[in-house]
């Protein structure tokens, strides 16, 4: 990567928004990458909006900020709505159809589409939506390596929550998996 990355993940809040922001930061920072991010989220939370923003480069970053994200990883439809229109020209959009009602409207963008929430609960833990998304981002644009996605799994779960290491693993590889098939 010769440039700046402005990415946004964004859905309700309880669809681990955060979660996925978290895990790409440290996958990125494991292979030596610059990496800022911001989350925001409604007062509500859980049901609310939320969205983690995170710019990755190989350079230093001059702001965390993204006003127009050149990738948007999208798990509802309010966030669809919410930034096409604020992508950047060109732009990679990752879209969740298990909860979106409409196509991408935008010419210019390229389009992912990943039934998320249905391969999750396929996996057995509707919940890894998510990771599933995040899977199918990778397995597109190859910006990290596998191994360093998995490892920054492990070492966000491993001492609160060590069950949650095995269903993120196969929900990421799964999202992965979609890319290779398609």
């Amino acid at each position: 990567m010769t440039k700046e990355m402005k990415l946004v993940i964004a859905g309700f809040g309880g669809q681990g928004v955060v979660v996925a922001g978290n895990i790409l930061a440290r996958a990125c920072m494991a292979e030596g990458k610059n990496i800022t991010g911001m989350v925001s989220y409604g007062a509500e939370m859980r049901g609310g909006t939320a969205n983690s923003t995170i710019v990755i480069s190989d350079t230093w970053i001059a702001s965390p900020i993204v006003e127009k994200p050149d990738v948007a990883i999208v798990l509802n439809q309010p966030s669809l709505d919410k930034f096409e229109e604020r992508m950047a020209p060109k732009g990679l959009i990752v879209i969740n159809t298990s909860m979106t009602e409409r196509e991408v409207e935008r010419a210019d963008l390229e389009v992912i589409k990943v039934n998320a929430t249905e391969i999750a609960h396929q996996l057995g833990n509707v919940r890894v939506a998510n990771i599933v998304a995040l899977g199918a981002f990778l397995g597109h644009t190859h910006i990290l390596e596998m191994s360093s996605m998995i490892g920054a799994i492990e070492a966000l779960f491993s001492q609160k929550k060590p069950g949650l290491i095995e269903i993120n693993d196969k929900a990421l590889r799964a999202g992965a998996e979609v890319m290779v098939n398609a």
